[in-house]
């Protein structure tokens, strides 16, 4: 595949991913979140289940079966970050949702230093001090910070730490596809099993959020994953990760177009210092390695012979 066709496949599922913010706020309108999760990712499992199954077929080695388990333990993640996230909506706009759930971009090199010791670039840090400042100005102050705007810094904690599973996970034993099923399956259960005591499921609350509930759980779930999945087979991790990122921005257009959303200056402000943040944590790294490279080369040359 042309590497410009895999890119255009990772900018659909930004897209995807940026529309998917608007249409998790307005199913809050009809159900609740705990049990719009478990429909949607009930839907995600079915549409990922055929290919999960071809790619275990295809495989040598299928994921282990105590692997399984670990599995369903990053799908507890997975939902953890989903229901905050959904949680959140109820009292924060789909701009700001989508820009600080952006923030597990720097976050993902902290955590890897606390939990597995793995240093970054030094230039990371001062990375996530500005994306914490884009924070503070995207929300307005800490006195006006809405509990949703909360809600998603804890989704966004959350996705940081499925990131890095996932990625640990897939790089040892494969199947993406596998992991996936496993994540949907989990949190279609669990947003069931949370939503009992407190929600109410009803044929008026599917009819009133149907068209949210498949756009999230085919296309923003099964379908998107599957672009990115073929996608990153062809295009760079830095391209892919910048391209991706790029769902933040597409949730503060779709904001503005469906819901009418406005920013303040201060917020755009916040917004360009969050996803300055975001590229700059993917393209440093790539940066600091073509430098390295450039001066091994060069020292070759020197030492070579005349």
């Amino acid at each position: 595949m042309p590497r410009m066709t895999a890119n255009l496949l990772l900018l659909i599922a930004a897209i995807v991913w940026g529309a998917a913010f608007v249409a998790q706020s307005t199913a809050m309108d009809s159900m609740g979140p705990m049990n719009f999760t478990g429909i949607r990712f009930i839907l995600a499992t079915l549409a990922v289940a055929p290919f999960a199954w071809l790619e275990r077929k295809r495989v040598q080695n299928p994921i282990p079966l105590p692997v399984i388990g670990k599995g369903i333990l990053v799908g507890v993640v997975f939902f953890a970050g989903m229901a905050f996230q959904q949680f959140g909506f109820a009292t924060t706009s789909v701009t700001n949702a989508g820009f600080l759930t952006a923030l597990y971009v720097p976050l993902t090199p902290v955590i890897g230093v606390l939990i597995f010791r793995s240093w970054p670039s030094p230039i990371i840090w001062p990375i996530v001090a500005i994306s914490v400042i884009g924070a503070y100005l995207l929300a307005g102050s800490l006195e006006s910070m809405k509990q949703g705007d909360i809600l998603m810094l804890f989704s966004a904690l959350s996705w940081a730490l499925q990131i890095i599973f996932v990625g640990r996970m897939v790089s040892k034993y494969g199947n993406p596809l596998a992991f996936a099923f496993l994540q949907f399956a989990t949190a279609s259960i669990l947003g069931f099993l949370g939503g009992l005591p407190f929600e109410s499921l009803d044929l008026s609350g599917l009819q009133g959020a149907w068209f949210q509930i498949i756009y999230t759980g085919v296309f923003s779930g099964a379908l998107a994953f599957g672009l990115q999945a073929i996608g990153q087979r062809y295009t760079p991790p830095a391209d892919a990760a910048i391209i991706l990122s790029g769902e933040s921005l597409f949730a503060a257009i779709f904001g503005a177009i469906l819901l009418g959303e406005r920013l303040t200056p201060t917020q755009y402000l916040g917004c360009f210092l969050i996803f300055s943040c975001i590229l700059l944590v993917e393209l440093l790294p790539q940066i600091q390695k073509r430098l390295r490279r450039a001066r091994k080369g060069a020292q070759a040359s020197a030492d070579s012979p005349a």
